[in-house]
């Protein structure tokens, strides 16, 4: 079943020519889908933006907004993206075609639409989200495993978020790509979720680990990059689970990796890191003042430990956005 609980799916149909939509309607529900049939692009959005769809098939000459607008709308929305939207048109030109493909739209249907056609389109493209709606739900039950380990902690409450926020923050200042952003909000979330396979008393420690606690909580980053590993759309971000906790001298873990060896995307995860432990509350101090923060993360750039680009960036975006890394709102 689909996550709609309905066994085929749920269809929405926009046109503003009832004698084609009713039509279309109907076979979609002999068919054993659900529909939703409205008459405009307003209604169409609504719909999409307050319940679960699984395909919608927008007409693209609404009066209002075109379906040309509605797919736009719909596609720059996290929450509705990767819902899979065909346009019908009676328009045969390429340009037409060229502004629904800008627009983001999945697939094509001409008037006057041929029942065949539309099933076959129909079908394709519901289990296609059937198989995205899984990939969703896994990239859920990690981020919720992820926090539940960090949530036996009261010290690090949070810390996932903020990372994934200001690992993004950074990122975006350093001018990198829409995946890479992506890798680093997923890397901040679930860059320790290998903790789940270290014995509590470990984890929790109040004190200083000994070599052989060390060795076990050292094991969390190959633990966590195996946990994610069966994800494929995780890929970008193994490095970044493995390679967090490496140092620019070689001595970090768990391949002694040295300064460019360490992958880009880890050294900026790593850089936030180090930088959101020092600037929150733990059992043995109190937070860092931002000022006191940086000046120690520079010390121990300079025996080794990070890399000094990327420290310079982070103390660069702080000066000129102070409020890109507050905890208010968060």
């Amino acid at each position: 079943m689909l996550p709609n609980g309905n066994l085929q799916g749920t269809i929405l149909v926009a046109d503003d020519n009832e004698a084609i939509r009713d039509p279309l309607a109907e076979l979609l529900r002999l068919q054993g889908y659900q529909v939703i049939a409205v008459e405009n692009g307003e209604q169409a959005f609504l719909e999409i933006c307050s319940q679960p769809v699984d395909l919608a098939l927008l007409d693209v000459m609404m009066p209002g907004q075109t379906g040309f607008a509605v797919c736009r709308a719909v596609k720059a929305r996290p929450e509705t993206r990767l819902i899979p939207i065909v346009l019908v048109t009676g328009l045969g030109g390429t340009d037409d075609r060229i502004r629904g493909i800008e627009a983001g739209a999945d697939d094509f249907l001409n008037k006057p639409v041929k029942k065949e056609e539309l099933l076959a389109r129909v079908r394709s493209l519901v289990r296609l989200k059937r198989f995205t709606d899984e990939l969703d739900n896994a990239e859920t039950v990690l981020c919720t495993l992820a926090r539940s380990i960090e949530a036996k902690d009261p010290y690090t409450e949070g810390h996932c978020d903020r990372l994934s926020r200001y690992t993004v923050s950074l990122g975006e200042t350093l001018g990198l790509s829409g995946e890479q952003l992506v890798s680093l909000r997923r890397g901040g979330i679930v860059h320790d979720i290998g903790k789940v396979a270290v014995p509590e008393y470990v984890l929790l420690k109040p004190g200083p680990l000994d070599p052989a606690e060390r060795k076990i909580m050292e094991q969390h980053t190959i633990a966590g990059e195996r946990i994610c590993e069966p994800l494929k759309s995780f890929r970008n971000v193994l490095p970044i689970i493995r390679s967090h906790h490496e140092k620019q001298d070689g001595t970090g873990y768990p391949d002694r990796l040295k300064a460019g060896e360490i992958p880009f995307t880890a050294r900026i995860l790593q850089t936030v890191d180090i930088y959101d432990s020092l600037t929150t509350d733990r059992p043995y101090r109190k937070a860092l003042s931002q000022e006191t923060a940086i000046k120690l993360i520079w010390e121990e750039t300079r025996r080794g430990c990070w890399d000094p680009e990327l420290v310079a960036a982070l103390e660069e975006l702080l000066q000129e956005s102070p409020l890109a890394f507050s905890t208010i709102g968060a």
